[in-house]
């Protein structure tokens, strides 16, 4: 029995999902997503609770968690910066970008900040190349990004604490 549960709203949201998709294994991302919106991060206790409520073993959802790299596997800092990695940005700059990110916040991509803030995390094509260089942060994309705009970002993030 596992001790993660979801909160009442994404309960209401899982049972809405069983409802629109024909094949209960089709709800396993959607499940495994609200997991993560809610803890920010999938824990085993979460993917065991999930396997419970889908009818599957444990290791079935452990294999469709670590097969998609959107999922944290670990806890992660409260605002998640994802940096795009791939040529179009790192041509516009987003080698200088990553620098000041470690510079600002100390630390590198992989990590969250001691203060459990931020987490840095460096990834493929976010599809924006067209306002490279470019971060999602908490999801939201941010393009033309400037050392500035970081800062700007940044210090939102540290006053929305």
């Amino acid at each position: 029995m596992s001790t993660f549960k979801f909160t009442p709203e994404n309960e209401a949201k899982f049972q809405e999902y069983i409802t629109r998709y024909p094949v209960i294994d089709s709800v396993m991302l959607p499940a495994l997503w609200l997991v993560q919106e809610q803890e920010n991060w999938v824990s085993p206790e979460a993917m065991i609770y999930v396997a419970e409520k889908l009818g599957k073993t444990p290791i079935q959802v452990y294999e469709v968690a670590t097969f998609y790299t959107m999922f944290n596997l670990k806890p992660i800092g409260k605002h998640h910066i994802e940096l795009c990695k791939t040529l179009s940005c790192m041509l516009c700059g987003s080698k200088d970008i990553k620098n000041h990110i470690k510079q600002t916040i100390g630390i590198e991509p992989g990590q969250s900040s001691e203060d459990g803030l931020f987490h840095l995390s460096e990834v493929e094509c976010l599809g924006a190349c067209g306002g490279a260089p470019m971060f999602a942060l908490n999801g939201d994309y941010h393009e033309n990004l400037t050392i500035e705009k970081v800062d700007e970002l940044i210090g939102e993030c540290k006053n929305d604490n």
